[in-house]
């Protein structure tokens, strides 16, 4: 019998998705957000996405036997979490008591919400089958699932928040997830990274990565920022003085409240504005790195030591788990074999990850997550009546060998706007909708920042490479697929390649395999035989502020609002004339 789940996340503020499994395989996963071009999507629900999930498969709401949300009711009774918030935010009564006695307000809303969602895409309200996950159960079920791992796995959730719980410790075996140890707001290694970015002027849930991308540039020893957290006999505790506030804790500017309070102003100074990464921020950066990745490694021995020793196997997801310093430092530990961090790991994958949930409960395994190329497609007929539409009138050409053409223009040092196959799920672009550059030409990746990104000069950019490259290029040797590691570059390679390594001699490679990109693959081979480098520069196709392009006309209002000068779409190669530059 066929088992065909959908999975929604929405409605919880930010990064609305859907995922369709249908008898264990994943057809489609995608972002509300690259539909209605509003980064995050917030405070919208995942219509277009879901919709998009039912057409690729070519199915109607009546062939869907569950849907299942990433987000469920907690109790009072059973469960430590909500008494854990009323105590540790004593200082704001109305949401203690509000956690107490109507502690799954926010789920209800959550639920109605979903079922009108549905009822707008076709469903029946009165006779869907609809299934609520715990928001760090799906997470964990989005790493440990997906992984492919088949003997017994440790599994780790980190990000902010969901119902209550912040972190989450379990393995899993033999399809089944059974849990450790939970931590419940405001103890949330996540929370505290977050108010941290919104202190050093970025937005949380946005900026993070950002953080990450400063940090190198500082020097974490000139500022002890162990007053913020420590974690002791088993528990994390957050120093809510400083971080994770709410109520009349929280600093406030413009009229904007931040999860941080005055004391950490008075503490540390003012916070910072505008795109320099300047002292003494950086510093901060790299403290607060240093402290994350500490007390992170110091939970998973805690909780996880165990396990790992026996199975050497981790599967990590949570919006933490994009830090790609920390999942550099697990890779290096003694005990780890193999680390499989959902490539989604942020609030969209849950989506996936209660689908995989629902699936595996119901008796059907589900496959490994081996690409994330899961988003539409679009034919070059497609692209032509794009271009024919767009008041750009852009002139186009079908050439026939692509990954030939595009390495010639890449080797002359331009960039180019890559759009091909089907779209990426989750925040990397890895082939689908790329701006690439050759990684061997001086001064490519600042010309994408100034003239195409528009972003902070400091972030770095990444390598995308031929699998036979990666030995040859990265200290370690471990699977990534999925640009969710950074690994120091070997002697040698950061002269070769010099876009493409960071301040600190790493590189947040995606290694490929060719049955996944075929075309992204051998562009790389083209590379190769013209450079000696089997290595390309790989950044999302997008401006700063946006989400990542989904549709060619996407794509084409991205390029004429840059100074881009070429864009491939399948085989339509788009060459802007100077003066149409802007």
């Amino acid at each position: 019998m066929g088992l065909t789940v959908l999975g929604l996340s929405g409605a919880l503020s930010h990064d609305p998705s859907a995922a369709l499994y249908i008898d264990g395989k994943l057809i489609a996963a995608v972002e509300e957000e690259r539909f209605v071009r509003d980064k995050h999507a917030k405070n919208r629900m995942p219509y277009e996405s879901a919709k998009f999930c039912l057409e690729q498969a070519g199915i109607t709401p009546a062939d869907v036997d569950v849907v299942c949300i990433p987000f469920a009711p907690i109790s009072l009774f059973s469960s430590k979490a909500r008494w854990h918030y009323a105590k540790r935010y004593w200082y704001a009564p109305d949401r203690s008591l509000d956690a107490l006695l109507t502690g799954n307000r926010r789920f209800k809303r959550y639920r109605k919400k979903i079922l009108w969602c549905l009822d707008q895409l076709g469903f029946d309200a009165k006779k869907v089958r609809l299934e609520p996950v715990e928001h760090h159960l799906a997470h964990a079920s989005s790493a440990y699932h997906c992984s492919g791992f088949s003997e017994k796995t440790a599994i780790l959730g980190i990000d902010g928040k969901g119902e209550y719980a912040t972190t989450f410790f379990g393995w899993g075996e033999n399809g089944k997830i059974h849990k450790i140890k939970e931590f419940y707001d405001p103890d949330s290694l996540g929370g505290l990274y977050g108010a941290i970015t919104e202190y050093l002027g970025f937005e949380m849930l946005d900026g993070e990565f950002k953080v990450m991308g400063m940090a190198p540039y500082g020097d974490a020893a000139k500022y002890d920022f162990s007053r913020l957290a420590k974690f002791e006999n088993g528990e994390l505790i957050i120093n809510t003085d400083y971080a994770n506030v709410i109520g009349f804790r929280r600093y406030k500017e413009k009229g904007k409240g931040y999860y941080f309070s005055p004391k950490l102003i008075e503490w540390l100074g003012p916070k910072r504005e505008g795109d320099i990464a300047d002292d003494p921020y950086i510093h901060y950066a790299a403290a607060m790195q240093a402290l994350f990745e500490k007390l992170a490694l110091e939970m998973i021995d805690y909780y996880l030591g165990d396990i790992l020793k026996e199975t050497g196997r981790l599967a990590f997801a949570g919006g933490c788990a994009l830090n790609v310093k920390l999942n550099q430092r697990i890779i290096a530990r003694p005990d780890v074999k193999e680390l499989f961090v959902q490539p989604a790991s942020g609030d969209a994958g849950t989506a996936v990850g209660a689908a995989a949930f629902i699936s595996v409960k119901n008796g059907v395994p589900i496959e490994k997550m081996e690409h994330v190329y899961l988003g539409p497609s679009y034919s070059n007929e497609d692209i032509i009546a794009a271009c024919a539409r767009h008041p750009n009138k852009p002139q186009w050409q079908q050439i026939d060998d692509v990954p030939q053409e595009i390495a010639k223009v890449l080797v002359e040092g331009n960039p180019v706007a890559w759009f091909q196959g089907r779209m990426e799920f989750g925040p990397r672009a890895l082939g689908g909708r790329s701006i690439i550059g050759c990684p061997s030409v001086d001064g490519v990746a600042d010309r994408i920042n100034e003239q195409i990104k528009f972003r902070e000069r400091w972030r770095p950019f990444c390598p995308s490479m031929l699998d036979t490259v990666a030995p040859q290029m990265l200290s370690v040797d471990h699977p990534s697929p999925f640009m969710t590691f950074t690994f120091d570059v070997k002697e040698g390679w950061a002269e070769r390649v010099p876009e493409v390594v960071h301040e600190d001699g790493t590189a947040r490679a995606q290694v490929l395999k060719r049955d996944y990109n075929p075309r992204y693959y051998d562009l790389m081979k083209e590379l190769e035989a013209m450079t000696g480098n089997g290595v390309v520069l790989n950044t999302s196709l997008n401006r700063r502020g946006e989400p990542m392009v989904c549709s060619p006309t996407d794509a084409l209002n991205m390029f004429y609002g840059s100074d881009l000068q070429f864009l491939i779409m399948e085989d339509i190669l788009v060459v802007k004339n100077k003066a149409d530059a802007r």
